[in-house]
């Protein structure tokens, strides 16, 4: 599977569980680990959990295995998803606001 369509299937889980500020971050000249970055909100630690879970099951369900998954426990405010060449970043909106990935990598977003 080529990295968009990963991309659009990723976006698309996210959407369907009601997913807030889907951001992404196109990276592929930055660095070699990943073609995109793709960073929701939560409004919840549960609707995180919940997010993250959706990723997974719906590329499972598309045929990618995902490379890994952490922060899924319950509880945790922050879920990343390994999904080859996009990584999914799932935060509560206060985790958003303190890591602010957005600034770290300080290159032009595009919102979904």
């Amino acid at each position: 599977m080529q990295a968009d369509e990963i991309l659009s299937h990723a976006v698309e889980a996210l959407e369907d569980v009601k997913g807030d500020k889907i951001t992404v971050l196109e990276v592929g000249e930055l660095t070699d680990m990943m073609d995109y970055m793709v960073i929701c909100t939560g409004t919840s630690k549960r609707h995180v959990q919940s997010l993250g879970q959706n990723v997974v099951e719906h590329l499972k369900s598309n045929g990618l295995q995902p490379l890994g998954s952490e922060g899924r426990e319950m509880g945790s405010e922050w879920v990343l998803v390994d999904l080859h060449d996009v990584v999914v970043h799932v935060m509560t909106e206060e985790a958003r606001s303190f890591y602010d990935l957005e600034k770290l990598w300080d290159i032009k977003t595009r919102e979904q």
